[in-house]
C-alpha cells in the first residue's frame, strides 16, 4: 500500500477504518477506496490531510491480471478485509466477493424477521 508520512504514523495509532473500502482496478493498477485514515492531531499543519483519498496498492502484474480476470466475471468485485504490519510494511488484505441475488436477499429478510419473532414470543413466554 502506497502511503504518506503521516498515514503511517496514524495507522500505528490505529486510526485507520476499512469499512465499505473497495478495490478498483484501473490501468493496469490497482486503487483502494472508501478506506479512511483519521489524521493524528500532533500532525503537523503544512500536510494536507485527506482522510478519505484514493490510495495505490503496490501489487505485481501477475497478482493485478488474476485479479481483473476473476472482477471480469458477472457479480464479483474485490473488497479489502483486513490492514496489517509485517516488518515495516502495511500490507492490505484484499478478498474477491460476490454479491447477492434478490432471491437470497428476500430469503434473509424472511429470516430475519422470523428470528425477531421467535424472539418475542419467547419473552412473552417467559413473563
Amino acid at each position: 500500500m502506497e502511503l504518506q508520512g503521516w498515514e503511517v504514523k496514524a495507522c500505528r495509532e490505529g486510526k485507520a477504518q476499512l469499512t465499505d473500502s473497495y478495490v478498483v482496478l484501473k490501468d493496469g493498477q490497482a486503487w483502494l477506496l472508501g478506506s479512511r485514515i483519521q489524521a493524528l492531531t500532533s500532525t503537523s499543519t503544512h500536510f494536507v490531510t485527506e482522510p478519505d483519498r484514493t490510495r495505490r496498492l503496490l501489487l505485481n502484474r501477475r497478482e493485478i491480471a488474476k485479479l481483473m480476470a476473476a472482477v471480469n466475471q458477472k457479480g464479483h468485485t474485490c473488497v479489502a478485509t483486513a490492514l496489517y504490519w509485517k516488518k515495516h510494511l502495511i500490507k492490505c488484505e484484499i478478498a474477491l466477493a460476490k454479491g447477492k441475488a434478490n432471491h437470497d436477499k428476500r430469503e434473509t429478510e424472511k429470516e430475519r424477521d422470523w428470528n425477531r419473532q421467535k424472539q418475542r414470543i419467547l419473552r412473552s413466554d417467559n413473563r
